[in-house]
């Protein structure tokens, strides 16, 4: 590809970009910090793709997402999920008119732009299975009738890594539906003093609309168009290939690995690579694109042996070694 045509893509890129800033300090008359979240959340909508963040209680997790939304001219619905949550609930259900003998339909909170899956973990698997049937097909089925959702459609699901008593948690071919899988951390003493001086109970920031749904569908247009040159499509290989084979790459890690990612780790590598480089104003995703998304899109899709769990190893350090030893082009 020449280089005109990168510098064509860059300039699309410019002009369906700035959104971005608007929004970005949209969020942040609420939320203090978090840039890594608020950063990865913006990928994930700009690639089309699924998000599960997880982290302790109180840090802003679901306040981010609803920020987002509520910065979005896009319908947000807010699911709680519980252990008594049925799938109808999510989906709809078919309503008994006596009068005309007939069934309506009424639709259910999945019928949204963007929802917020609360505490993913704590409602049983065939409600969880319910919601992946949506994140997959973008499709609902309610009796015998099946409803396209509307565009964008975009899953935050959060859960809390403390607390496991009494919950269902995500089998792995259930997580491996979401993109992207983000580990929220505490605030920095300076972000905490700011919080403090700046969160009023009483009276919440008013957060005003900046983006329409037709400038995200668009965006995502010229997401898809980034130039990723064959070297960044072959380090992408490389890295997933590594989490299959490390010896192949020098590392003596095989024990520690269980299951490596699958190819559908490689295809969304690509998509929030492109994306990471349509955030930062740029027409061709670069190297180190890819290995700043990295950590989000493999660390719930490489599983770790018992061995590497009772050495105390994640799959994050793995992926971590796997990172620091394949070149980078």
């Amino acid at each position: 590809m020449s280089g005109q045509s990168v510098e064509a893509i860059r300039r699309s890129v410019e002009a369906q970009a700035q959104f971005v800033e608007r929004l970005r300090a949209e969020v942040a008359k609420v939320i203090i910090g978090q840039q890594y979240m608020i950063d990865r959340l913006l990928v994930g909508m700009l690639a089309n793709g699924h998000v599960l963040i997880e982290g302790v209680p109180g840090l802003a997790k679901t306040t981010a997402v609803k920020t987002l939304a509520s910065a979005m001219d896009c319908q947000f619905c807010r699911i709680q999920f519980t252990p008594d949550l049925l799938p109808a609930d999510l989906i709809g259900t078919l309503v008994y008119n006596p009068k005309s003998g007939d069934f309506t339909t009424k639709k259910g909170p999945l019928f949204g732009n963007i929802i917020l899956a609360d505490e993913i973990n704590r409602a049983p698997a065939k409600v969880q299975s319910a919601l992946l049937e949506a994140m997959q097909e973008r499709q609902v089925t309610i009796g015998e009738q099946t409803f396209p959702l509307d565009e964008p459609f975009m899953v935050l699901a959060t859960q809390n890594p403390i607390e496991q008593e009494g919950t269902y948690p995500l089998p792995e071919a259930q997580v491996d539906r979401f993109m992207l899988k983000l580990k929220v951390t505490y605030p920095s003493k300076g972000e905490e003093r700011e919080i403090m001086d700046r969160v009023d109970l009483l009276h919440e920031p008013e957060v005003k609309r900046v983006v329409t749904k037709d400038e995200i569908l668009r965006a995502r247009e010229v997401v898809n168009q980034v130039y990723v040159d064959q070297k960044a499509k072959d380090y992408i290989v490389d890295i997933v290939q590594a989490t299959r084979n490390p010896d192949a790459y020098g590392l003596q890690i095989n024990h520690l690995i269980e299951y490596g990612a699958s190819p559908r780790a490689t295809i969304y590598l690509q998509q929030a690579a492109r994306a990471l480089a349509f955030l930062q104003g740029e027409g061709n995703v670069f190297p180190n694109d890819v290995k700043q998304v990295a950590m989000d899109v493999l660390r719930h899709r490489v599983i770790v042996t018992y061995e590497a769990e009772a050495e105390n190893r994640t799959s994050e350090d793995v992926i971590r070694q796997i990172l620091d030893t394949v070149p980078v082009p």
